[in-house]
This record gives C-alpha cells, structure tokens and sequence, in this order.
C-alpha cells in the first residue's frame, strides 16, 4: 500500500467522521496514537475531551443542550497495564474489560456491533497499542454494516507486529459526506508519523474542516520507559 499525506487526505475528505491514527515516530522511540471527533449537529459539536486518569472522556461542553449523551458521551481512551486502547464509543470499557478477563482485543469486540444510528449505522472503529520491552505492537478494529444492512455486521481486526519508523495506519468513520454517511471501505491507511507530538497535533487539527471539527487527542508513549506525552485541542474552549 502507498503512503499517503494525511494532511492532504484529511483536507480532500469533508467529513472522515472520527478517526483514529496509530503508529510510530520518525525516529523510532515513540508509540503513537490520536483521535478526533467531528459533528454536524449541534449535540455532537457540544463536547470535549478532557483527562480523565491515564486516558480521556468526552463530555458537554454546555450541559444544557445536551439532548441525547448515549453514543456523544464515552470514554475513547483507557489505559491497561501497558496496553492504551483508543476506540469512538463505549466499547472502549468492552474492550478494557475483555483484556482484564483474559481475552484478545478481537474477541472482546464480539459482543459488539456497529452504532444503532440508522440510517447511517456508524462503524465503530478501535485501536490498541502493546508495549514490551522497548518495542510495541499494535491493533485496529472496525465493525460496520453490509452496505448499509443493519442484518449483517461485518468485523475486520488489522494487526501490525513491527511497526516501522515514521509509519502509521489512520482508519475513520465514513467515506466522506453524504445522507446517508458512506461507511469506510478497505483497510487502514498508511501513513506518515512525526517526531513531534505537537507538530502530530497542529497538522491534525489544522487539516480537519473548520465547521465540523470538534475535538483531537495526541499521545506520543517513550517505548523505553513508558512515559508520555499528551496533546488535547478543543474548538469549544
């Protein structure tokens, strides 16, 4: 698969919906994770992210026009052990329960499917990332419908055992805008990482559409020492 610019592909798609970016740093010392949320309502634009522990939740940014919290108000990352799960909704506790129990990051997702938000049926999209010993692994997940068929969900896990330096995969929601919003298609894309969680964080967020960004989370994880680092931006402030 060819490299792609996130920067150019993020500022070509007009709505990715959420995604996620995992990946390693261009000099090879740094786990790599991020994920941004965007909304066209204006209950979905009226969040944050804000620390919660080692991880992050969303919540209202105006409690007051909050009208539906069931798939808004989750928390998209949580951290194990030496495992960081990053997902865009609730099964992110699935998935942290399911390792806690014993289970692989796949089997814990089978309990769950993609988000009852007809007629759009959001995939739910999931990463891990794995640290041992200087070096890390990662996963990602998506559960989508059939082309739209709320029958069917289909489940695809993409495992990277050796992630190069400078190289990550970015998988969101949709294909782009549209009524309904066209589920993503094929596997995770490759592409570039930086060394620099800040100028990770600023290309993200400069390249998302300025009406529907909403919130982005960078974490850049010192495979050495497990240490890290964390960039949170909100548009409401």
């Amino acid at each position: 698969m060819k490299k792609i610019s996130l920067e150019k592909e993020l500022r070509e798609i007009s709505y990715p919906g959420r995604g996620i970016v995992i990946g390693r740093s261009r000099d090879g010392k740094k786990a790599v994770a991020a994920y941004f949320i965007m909304g066209r309502s204006e209950n979905s634009r009226n969040r944050v992210f804000v620390e919660e522990g080692e991880g992050i939740r969303t919540e209202a940014y105006d409690p007051s026009k909050l009208t539906d919290p069931s798939l808004i108000i989750y928390a998209p990352v949580r951290v194990l052990g030496n495992q960081t799960i990053v997902t865009n909704g609730d099964q992110t506790d699935t998935i942290y329960e399911g390792i806690r129990q014993g289970k692989s990051f796949s089997a814990s997702l089978e309990s769950r499917e993609f988000e009852p938000d007809a007629p759009n049926y959001t995939p739910r999209i999931s990463g891990i990332i794995t640290l041992e010993k200087g070096a890390f692994s990662y996963e990602m997940s998506i559960l989508k419908s059939s082309s739209g068929n709320p029958e069917e969900c289909l489940r695809y896990t993409f495992s990277y055992d050796a992630p190069q330096p400078g190289e990550g995969r970015f998988i969101h929601t949709y294909q782009g805008d549209g009524n309904p919003l066209p589920s993503f298609e094929g596997e995770p894309k490759r592409v570039e990482i930086p060394d620099s969680c800040e100028e990770f964080a600023s290309l993200l967020w400069e390249s998302l559409n300025e009406d529907n960004k909403v919130s982005l989370f960078v974490r850049y994880l010192d495979l050495e020492t497990g240490t890290y680092e964390t960039k949170i931006v909100n548009k409401n402030q």
